[in-house]
């Protein structure tokens, strides 16, 4: 093997372990950025279709959606 890639191999393998040893506190944490999300979206949809946003945007998508298919 080549010593220029054996190197470039060890220091990527060094950076790959030292960058998931420094992940490993972060495990919870998505599940509940995940559910963050989900309540932000949540959110959104129940404030466009609670009002006249949700209608007039559903009316400018299928008007698109016509002019497109002729």
């Amino acid at each position: 093997m080549n010593d220029a890639l054996l190197k470039a191999l060890t220091k990527a393998k060094a950076h790959a372990t030292s960058w998931t040893a420094g992940r490993a506190g972060d495990r919870g944490q998505t599940a509940v950025e995940y559910l963050g999300i989900i309540v932000v979206v949540v959110a959104i949809v129940i404030a466009i279709t609670g009002t006249d946003i949700g209608s007039t945007i559903k009316t400018a998508i299928s008007n698109k959606i016509a002019e497109l298919l002729g």
